[in-house]
C-alpha cells in the first residue's frame, strides 16, 4: 500500500512549481512540505478510495467563501491524483455556467434589478449545467465542449474558446462557492441581512427567487454530487479581505488589462453572497464529507473526515 511520503516524493516538484506559477507565497518550504502531507495528500487518498469503490466517474464538489482557496485546492488535488494515482481528472469552476451579460440583463428587466450581477442561483446557466453532468456520466464518452466565463469581462467567452474534454474522467471536481448551498426557510429571508437587501431588495423578491432556485434546479443538479468537501472559513468579514486579494490577482493576469473591481465595489459585490454564505456555514459542516477548516490567516487549522 502506497505511503505519504512515497506520494510526497513523487508530487512535491510538481505541486511546488504550481504554487510558485500562482504566486502563492507567505509560507515557508517546511510550511508547505507541512500542507502537503498533512492536508492535500491525506485528502487525495480518501479520493482515490472512494473512487476505487466502484470505479465509475467520481463527482465531488468544492465549496467555500470567496477567496478561501478553492482554486488552489482543486489543482493541487490534480497533480496529486493525476501523478500519483494516473487518474484522469477534470476541473471545472460552477463560475463558468454563468449566464451571458445579456442574458442577465433580460433577467434583471423580468424578475428583479439585482440578477444583472452574477453569482446568486439563478445567474447561471442549468441547462449547461445539466449537460456537464450527463456528458461525464455517459458510459459511452463523446468529446464536448464546457463554456468558459471571463469575469474581467462579466461576460461568457465565445465558443470558439470554450474548454474541450477529450478524454472521459474518472473523477471530476466541481468548484464554486455555492455548491452544494441548501434552500433557506421562508420566515428567514424575511429579515434583510445588509443594506442591500434592505433597500434594493425590500420586497424580498430577489431573494425569494434565488431561494426558490436553490429548491428546485440546484438541488437536482447538486444531488448528482457524490461527495462535498466544504472549506470553512471563519467569519464572512473575510470574505472581503480575501476577495480583495482575489482581485489585485486577476488585474495582474487579465491579458487585456480589463477593468478590475474597487473597495468599494467589492464590499456591494460581496453583499450579493452573504446570506446564502452564512447559511452554508450552518449546513455544509453537517453535511459535507470533508470540512477544512481555515483560520483568519488562510492557513488550515484542521481536517475532517465525516464520510
Amino acid at each position: 500500500m502506497p505511503s505519504v511520503n512515497e506520494c510526497f516524493d513523487n508530487v512535491k516538484e510538481d505541486c511546488f512549481k504550481f504554487l510558485k506559477k500562482e504566486k502563492i507565497f507567505g509560507k515557508s518550504k517546511a510550511e508547505k512540505i507541512k500542507s502537503l502531507k498533512k492536508i492535500y495528500i491525506p485528502i487525495s487518498f480518501w479520493i482515490e478510495n472512494k473512487y476505487k469503490k466502484n470505479r465509475k466517474t467520481l463527482f465531488l464538489g468544492l465549496s467555500g467563501g470567496q477567496g478561501s482557496g478553492k482554486t488552489t485546492l482543486s489543482e493541487i488535488l490534480k497533480i496529486i491524483l493525476k501523478i500519483f494515482f494516473k487518474r484522469e481528472v477534470h476541473v471545472s469552476s460552477i463560475d463558468d455556467f454563468y449566464k451571458t451579460l445579456k442574458d442577465r440583463d433580460k433577467m434583471s428587466k423580468t424578475i428583479h434589478p439585482l440578477f444583472k450581477t452574477r453569482g446568486v442561483p439563478g445567474t447561471h446557466e442549468i441547462k449547461l449545467l445539466k449537460k456537464f453532468f450527463i456528458f461525464l456520466k455517459r458510459k459511452r464518452f463523446k468529446k464536448f465542449k464546457l463554456p468558459k466565463f471571463d469575469k474581467s469581462m462579466d461576460d461568457r467567452l465565445k465558443q470558439e474558446r470554450w474548454i474541450r474534454v477529450k478524454k472521459k474522467p474518472d473523477i471530476v471536481i466541481l468548484e464554486g462557492w455555492c455548491v452544494g448551498a441548501k434552500p433557506q426557510k421562508g420566515f428567514l429571508l424575511k429579515k434583510p441581512i445588509n443594506i442591500l437587501e434592505k433597500y434594493e431588495d425590500a420586497n424580498c423578491a430577489w431573494r425569494k427567487h434565488a431561494n426558490e432556485q436553490l429548491k428546485r434546479e440546484y438541488k437536482k443538479i447538486f444531488s448528482m454530487i457524490d461527495h462535498c468537501i466544504f472549506m470553512k472559513i471563519p467569519n464572512f468579514n473575510m470574505v472581503f479581505k480575501w476577495r480583495h486579494l482575489q482581485e489585485k490577482k486577476l488585474r495582474k493576469r487579465s491579458r487585456f488589462k480589463k477593468r478590475i473591481m474597487s473597495i468599494v465595489e467589492i464590499k456591494k459585490f460581496i453583499m450579493f453572497y452573504e446570506r446564502i454564505t452564512l447559511q452554508m456555514l450552518k449546513d455544509l459542516v453537517k453535511s459535507a464529507s470533508i470540512v477544512i477548516m481555515l483560520n483568519t490567516k488562510h492557513e488550515i487549522k484542521k481536517l475532517i473526515f465525516k464520510k
